[in-house]
């Protein structure tokens, strides 16, 4: 019953998310690496941890299980960002990298996020590896070998670590945090009672900026809320933007993959936003090109800019996994995805929340301006773009491909008014109009949940794309 995602391995903790389980996951990496490894030294795997309830000691379990295996487990002292641990992934030439992390889930809920060596989110091939390893213990009624926590150390099979200052190192290579730092901005730092906590306030400590930072207290409860960088969990960083007259507020997600942010005035920055002003960041202000990468949810916004800059531009389904294949191919500037996910060429195929907030300051800090006044000239000029998003409960779940092949097959000619001009089917049914507005439905391929998003013009016709769109699921099973 255990399978990997996009990003690996996600359950209920003590229902499915149990050692027991853990522990096989484990050693069915472990198999597959000593299967691939050829060098004369034992391979090595970085292991990390958010701050959910007992990850710490799921994270030491699989270390026991790497280090019975023959194999160096790099552990960190703390709980550490997704990306961090991604970046070390690489850094010392590991050959993959272990988080135990279920990243903006519920509290309820933990994951088994499996790395590899270039510090992106495994491949398909290397879960099926992984899988198949799994089934082979099953069908040999095989468990896991182990050693003693306190052995492994003496042995050094597990090594403990602080993974911070490398990628702290690695992220002044890519901001310029004394630019920020002369902008001397109020900051205020939300980790959601997630393992984004301190990064923010440690990477500017040497600077002229003053931050201060909320829900940064280990919580594996996360306060009752989802870790999840939306307007509807972010109350308190606003209530904490306008108590301290702040500059702009950053939040991070569960693992700190992903990045929200609030305006001085207390609006929320979604992603879509943060996506389009860094590339005209990146190449106004920084002079550099390249290809961009985008969801097929993310905003027209991007379009709009790659039009103007001449930059090829690249489509692709929902999941970072599919824009880290095309940086590992493509000469990529950025890419990016509507939940939060950016990366940026130098950096690692990876989402990062960290990152793309520096890259926000630094963004603040060459215009001078405030952080609203930036996005209504974005708007101003790539706009307008209105988004939103819903998510319809089904009675009953239907196959993704049975909802896909009956919305496209008798697509509507219009929708709010506008004319349907293009249909596309990469990821669900993407359906374009005629102003640039457009509605996608996406069907989970697991629950009976059905994902419609839209963006157009002006909120009203954004609403009037998602009652349409829910209705067209709806229809589908009566």
């Amino acid at each position: 019953m255990i399978g990997f995602g996009t990003d690996g391995w996600r359950a209920v903790i003590a229902d499915t998310f149990t050692f027991a389980n853990l522990r096989m996951i484990a050693q069915a990496v472990a198999d597959s690496i000593n299967k691939q490894h050829q060098g004369s030294e034992p391979p090595s795997v970085v292991v990390g941890y958010d701050t959910r309830f007992l990850s710490d000691r799921f994270a030491a379990e699989a270390a026991r299980v790497l280090a019975g295996n023959g194999i160096i487990a790099w552990l960190t002292r703390t709980d550490a960002p997704t990306p961090v641990i991604s970046y070390n992934v690489k850094q010392k030439g590991a050959a993959a990298g272990i988080v135990i992390t279920a990243s903006h889930n519920p509290p309820r809920y933990n994951g088994f996020k499996l790395k590899a060596p270039y510090g992106g989110s495994a491949t398909a091939e290397q879960c099926s590896l992984v899988e198949e390893e799994l089934r082979q213990m099953e069908r040999r009624a095989r468990g896991p070998n182990m050693l003693d926590y306190e052995k492994a150390l003496e042995m050094e099979l597990i090594r403990r670590f602080d993974p911070g200052w490398e990628y702290y190192q690695h992220l002044g290579e890519l901001v310029d945090i004394d630019k920020i730092s002369e902008r001397e901005l109020v900051i205020v730092a939300d980790a959601m009672w997630g393992a984004g906590r301190g990064a923010f306030p440690t990477i500017l400590s040497r600077s002229r900026c003053h931050v201060s930072e909320i829900r940064a207290v280990l919580n594996p409860g996360f306060g009752g809320i989802h870790p999840e960088p939306i307007t509807r969990y972010l109350n308190e960083l606003v209530a904490a933007v306008q108590r301290v007259q702040a500059d702009v507020g950053l939040a991070t997600d569960g693992d700190a993959d992903r990045i929200g942010a609030i305006d001085a005035r207390g609006n929320f920055v979604d992603p879509h936003h943060i996506f389009a002003l860094a590339l005209r960041h990146l190449v106004e202000n920084k002079g550099q090109r390249g290809m961009v990468v985008k969801t097929v949810s993310t905003t027209f916004m991007i379009n709009n800019l790659c039009e103007k800059y001449d930059l090829p531009l690249r489509e692709t389904p929902v999941g970072f996994n599919h824009i880290a294949d095309l940086m590992m191919q493509e000469d990529v500037l950025i890419g990016g995805e509507e939940s939060g996910g950016i990366s940026i060429r130098g950096h690692i195929p990876e989402g990062d929340g960290i990152l793309m907030g520096m890259l926000l300051l630094e963004i603040m800090a060459q215009t001078r301006a405030p952080l609203h006044e930036i996005i209504e000239d974005l708007q101003a000029n790539f706009g307008p773009a209105h988004y939103g998003r819903i998510d319809t409960h089904l009675t009953k779940q239907l196959p993704k491909r049975e909802v896909v092949d009956r919305l496209s097959s008798t697509p509507p000619n219009t929708l709010i008014g506008e004319t349907v001009k293009r249909v596309d089917t990469m990821d669900g049914v993407k359906f374009y109009l005629a102003d640039n507005s457009w509605l996608l439905i996406r069907p989970s391929g697991t629950e009976p949940v059905l994902r419609v998003y839209a963006e157009a013009r002006t909120p009203e016709a954004v609403q009037g794309l998602l009652e349409e769109g829910s209705a067209m699921g709806k229809a589908l099973i009566k």
